[in-house]
């Protein structure tokens, strides 16, 4: 009896605890899913054995309250978040008709939200109920074809045909070189020199008109033996062009002066593009456009200071005649001392890969030669003296060698011995005026600089 007083008591103790202080409301008020405010000062709570939450807040594991995970300064747990999408999506939001992402990591999460995405489709072409996308099955013959695509080798790619030699890794392999054979007839070269020398005695004597004439007619054959070259190593120049740009240029140079070799040139690369414009796909017409314009530069701009020499602009007094005749002589010279003293003396070539045949004892014997013209045969033509005629001839000494070589190297490289046979003996006109083409414009910048009046 007495125990049962005492779970009376008790339970009517309690019920006073929770009893709503107005009188009206039932004996007991009714849930409102609060939490309770706990309070030290509050006589009807007694809290043993515990702490105030706000004092130990440091030390509990913070919540973010959007996410619901551990705060990020706490301790990784090393469990993996499963992101699905749990909310529904809103109907007058246009973006809410396409799904959240969602992680899928087992069988039950592509289960969970099948009605997203059809997971059959990655299985095959064929869609089947009891398809799995997680789980792929390679066939043994796929496996096979797949190693064996891996292991061939790899094509060529294609390219579209190209006229020019194929690049190799020595290109001078394969190139003409001469031999104790194909060396021209000493006899036959030197009747034809002296007939030229006679010749152009009398050309020079004649006038400037004469000069002019001889000369343009000079560089328009050397043009076409170098376009006819190139176009038989499997270039395609525009020889029409390249010829009529360098008479062009040659007869604006006499008129206009130097002024016209920018014109001159800015026009042949205008037309150079309308004349390869409707060329055929086969065409090289980057190789087409430089080897028309290489010409052009070498023998028709090179060319053309022959003409700034007689042209009455460049030398009012009219000595510019004498200084081309000049030149032509320093470069005879050279040239015919070179040839004699190198068979004559020569053992150790001056460039074997270009030119074996030329040798350092006929270079020295050539500069020696050309030293004693330009103080001898010089000071006979006026307005030359002995001391500009020396001058001259130390710097031409060492340029027309330089344009030698310069034409071996083109010759060498398109694989031909000369560059044309209109001379008995000697080859091409080209052959023969490969050292003055680089002597023409030394000569005429050094009557200037030397003042030679």
């Amino acid at each position: 009896m007495k125990l049962r007083s005492l779970i009376r008591c008790s339970a009517k103790r309690k019920r006073n605890f929770l009893r709503s202080e107005d009188e009206n409301t039932p004996f007991y008020d009714e849930p409102t899913g609060e939490l309770p405010v706990v309070s030290t000062t509050d006589s009807r709570v007694t809290i043993t054995g515990a702490e105030i939450a706000e004092e130990i807040a440091p030390d509990a594991p913070l919540i973010d309250e959007q996410t619901l995970l551990p705060h990020w300064t706490d301790a990784p747990t090393g469990a993996v978040p499963i992101v699905v999408a749990r909310e529904a999506a809103e109907n007058d939001d246009p973006w809410s008709q396409i799904p959240a992402p969602a992680w899928r990591e087992g069988e039950a999460d592509w289960v969970a939200h099948e009605d997203q995405f059809d997971a059959s489709l990655l299985a095959g072409d064929a869609k089947t109920e009891d398809a799995r996308p997680w789980e792929f099955v390679v066939e043994e013959e796929a496996a096979a074809e797949e190693e064996i695509l891996d292991e061939a080798p790899r094509p060529a790619p294609v390219r579209a045909h190209r006229t020019r030699r194929t690049i190799t890794d020595n290109p001078l392999a394969g190139r003409a070189v001469r031999s104790a054979k194909a060396q021209s007839n000493i006899v036959k070269a030197t009747l034809t020199g002296l007939a030229m020398g006679i010749f152009a005695i009398i050309v020079f004597s004649a006038g400037t008109l004469p000069v002019a004439i001889f000369v343009l007619l000079v560089l328009a054959f050397a043009t076409a033996e170098a376009y006819a070259a190139l176009r038989a190593a499997g270039a395609h120049p525009a020889t029409v062009l390249g010829i009529g740009a360098t008479i062009l240029l040659a007869i604006s140079v006499y008129n206009k002066g130097q002024g016209a070799i920018g014109t001159i040139t800015v026009l042949l690369i205008f037309f150079a593009f309308i004349w390869y414009m409707n060329a055929k796909n086969t065409i090289d017409v980057l190789d087409g456009i430089g080897a028309t314009i290489f010409v052009y530069v070498w023998i028709g701009v090179f060319g053309s200071y022959a003409f700034l020499l007689i042209s009455p602009i460049s030398f009012s007094d009219k000595h510019g005649i004498a200084y081309l005749l000049g030149a032509v002589i320093l470069t005879v010279t050279n040239d015919t001392s070179a040839l004699f003293i190198g068979r004559w003396l020569g053992h150790r070539p001056l460039n074997r890969d270009l030119s074996p045949s030329k040798t350092i004892e006929g270079f020295l014997g050539a500069l020696v030669m050309t030293l004693l013209s330009g103080l001898i045969i010089l000071p006979m033509i006026s307005p030359w003296s002995a001391t500009h005629g020396f001058e001259v001839a130390v710097v031409l000494a060492f340029i027309i060698p330089m344009g030698d070589l310069f034409e071996s190297m083109v010759k060498r490289t398109l694989g031909i011995k000369d560059l044309g046979h209109i001379l008995p003996g000697m080859g091409g006109i080209l052959d023969r005026v490969d050292g003055l083409l680089f002597t023409l414009p030394t000569m005429y910048y050094l009557a200037h600089i030397l003042q030679l009046r």
